[in-house]
C-alpha cells in the first residue's frame, strides 16, 4: 500500500469561505421639494430688505466714483474721491472725534452693568419706577434732550458750572471750547444710552440661575465676590450684545452733536464726526460724490469693527 505524501499545489485555489447573504440595500430618500410657497412667503421681508438695505448700499458705492454738478447730471472719475478723501486732515480729525465719542459712550457699559445688578436686588421697592426713569432718556427725542443739555452747558447761567462754582470751580464754556464741546456730547450721548443697555442687561440677569448665589453665599463669598466672578462672566453674552450695539450707533453720531452744537458753531471744524463730515460734505457743499465715498469709508469701517468684535468676543464672552 502506497501513501501519497505529496503536499497539494499551493496554486491550488481553496474552497471559498461561506458566504452571507448582504442585506438589501437601503433606498434613497427622494429630495423633498417645497416648491415655490416658502419663497412666497419670505418674498415680501425680501423685497424690503432688497429695495431699502441692499440697493441704497450698492448705489452709493456706484455714486463714490462719480462726480455731480451742481443742477444734476454725474460723470465716472474712478478713485478721485477716494484720493482726495484720504488726503483731507478733515476725514482724520472727525475719525478722532468719533472713536473718543464712542469709548466715552462705551464706559457707560460697566455703569450700566452695575445699575442693573442693583436694581435686581430682592426685595428693592419701586424698582420698575427706576427702570421707567433710566429708559426715559433713551426714548425721548434728541433734538429735546439736547435742548435741555444744551441750556445746562451754558457758561453764563448753567447748572453744570453752577454746581462746579460751589467746589470753587470755574467751569468753561462747554459748547464753544474745542475739546470741551466733545466732551459735554459724549457725556449727554453716554447719559442717554444708560437706559437702553440696564434694560438688556437686566433680562440677562434674571437669566442667571438664583441658586447660584445661594451656593455662593454658602461657601462665603461676598457680594462684590459674587459680582465680579459669578454675575459678570455669566453677563457676558448681553454685555457683548450692548457692546455692537453701542459701538454702532456711535459711530452713527449725528443728531446729538448736531443739535447741541448747532451748525455755524465755531468748534465744529475740531468736533465734527464721521456723519457730521459726511453731512457737510453732501448737503452743504452739495458735493455728492465725495459725500458717497466718505459713506463708503464708514460703512468699512463699521463692517471691520464689528468683524473684530465678533472674533475677539470667544476669549471673553462666556456661552
Amino acid at each position: 500500500m502506497t501513501i501519497n505524501t505529496q503536499r497539494p499545489d499551493a496554486t491550488q485555489a481553496s474552497p471559498p469561505p461561506e458566504t452571507r447573504s448582504a442585506a438589501p440595500a437601503r433606498p434613497k430618500p427622494a429630495p423633498r421639494t417645497d416648491g415655490f410657497w416658502p419663497w412666497l412667503f419670505v418674498l415680501p421681508l425680501l423685497i424690503g430688505v432688497g429695495t431699502f438695505f441692499i440697493w441704497p448700499i450698492l448705489q452709493t458705492f456706484y455714486y463714490s466714483f462719480t462726480s455731480w454738478g451742481v443742477f444734476g447730471g454725474s460723470s465716472f472719475t474712478g478713485l478721485a474721491n477716494y484720493g482726495r478723501l484720504l488726503t483731507d486732515p478733515q476725514l482724520y480729525q472727525s475719525l478722532f472725534n468719533t472713536v473718543v465719542y464712542t469709548v466715552i459712550v462705551l464706559l457707560g457699559i460697566p455703569i450700566a452693568v452695575w445699575l442693573a445688578s442693583l436694581l435686581n436686588t430682592p426685595g428693592l421697592r419701586f424698582a420698575q419706577f427706576y427702570r421707567v426713569l433710566f429708559f426715559l432718556p433713551y426714548v425721548a427725542m434728541p433734538a429735546a434732550i439736547a435742548l435741555v443739555w444744551r441750556i445746562m452747558f451754558n457758561g453764563d447761567f448753567g447748572i453744570v458750572n453752577w454746581f462746579l462754582g460751589l467746589f470753587g470751580i470755574d467751569g468753561p464754556y462747554w459748547i464753544s471750547t474745542p475739546g470741551f464741546a466733545l466732551v459735554a456730547v459724549s457725556l449727554v450721548g453716554l447719559w442717554s444710552s444708560l437706559g437702553f443697555s440696564m434694560i438688556i442687561l437686566g433680562a440677562g440677569l434674571k437669566d442667571i440661575p438664583p441658586e447660584l448665589y445661594e451656593a455662593a453665599e454658602l461657601d462665603g463669598a461676598s457680594r462684590w465676590r459674587q459680582f465680579h466672578s459669578l454675575t459678570v462672566p455669566l453677563l457676558t453674552p448681553s454685555i457683548f450684545f450692548v457692546l455692537i450695539i453701542t459701538t454702532i450707533s456711535s459711530f452713527q453720531l449725528f443728531d446729538l452733536l448736531y443739535a447741541i452744537l448747532g451748525s455755524t458753531n465755531p468748534v465744529i471744524p475740531k468736533t465734527m464726526s464721521l456723519v457730521f463730515y459726511f453731512y457737510n460734505a453732501g448737503f452743504i457743499d452739495n458735493d455728492k460724490g465725495f459725500a458717497a465715498a466718505i459713506a463708503m469709508v464708514i460703512f468699512v469701517l463699521i463692517g471691520i469693527i464689528t468683524i473684530v468684535q465678533f472674533r475677539v468676543q470667544r476669549k471673553w464672552v462666556q456661552s
